[in-house]
């Protein structure tokens, strides 16, 4: 299965990093390619279901499942149709927050490796500067 990690650093503390990954509503904010979200009401809890939609692509809703673990920091995004799986990590570091990603991808959407290791990169930077400035 074709995997990969990548990281960055923030200036900002673990729980202002925490409350723009839990939230699926923010992603657009600084997810890379998601147009616009949809959370299903009345949700609580470590497991959530959202829908997706990348941009250019208003008619290509993506069911995503998100399951957090406050407590140890991680953050799991789950696609249901792809079956592209996104793991996210918080680690205090410094003064500061440590931003890890770990993102397997099945076998037959292995092509998307590459565009998926841009897509990432360029989202933790605007995740870990939109951190730093809330």
């Amino acid at each position: 299965m074709p995997a990969f990690r990548d990281a960055t650093n923030t200036a900002a503390p673990p729980e202002e990093v925490w409350k723009i990954l839990y939230d699926p509503s923010r992603f657009p904010e600084w997810w890379v390619g998601l147009e616009t979200v949809e959370t299903e009401p009345s949700q609580s809890g470590e497991e959530r279901r959202y829908t997706m939609y990348p941009n250019g692509y208003p008619d290509f809703p993506m069911p995503q499942v998100l399951r957090t673990s406050r407590d140890q920091g991680r953050v799991m995004v789950s696609c249901l149709v792809s079956e592209l799986r996104f793991e996210w990590r918080l680690e205090p570091a410094n003064q500061g927050t440590r931003i890890t990603v770990e993102v397997e991808i099945p076998e037959r959407e292995a092509s998307q490796l590459e565009g998926q290791r841009e897509i990432i990169a360029s989202s933790l930077v605007r995740l870990a500067e939109l951190a730093a400035t809330a």
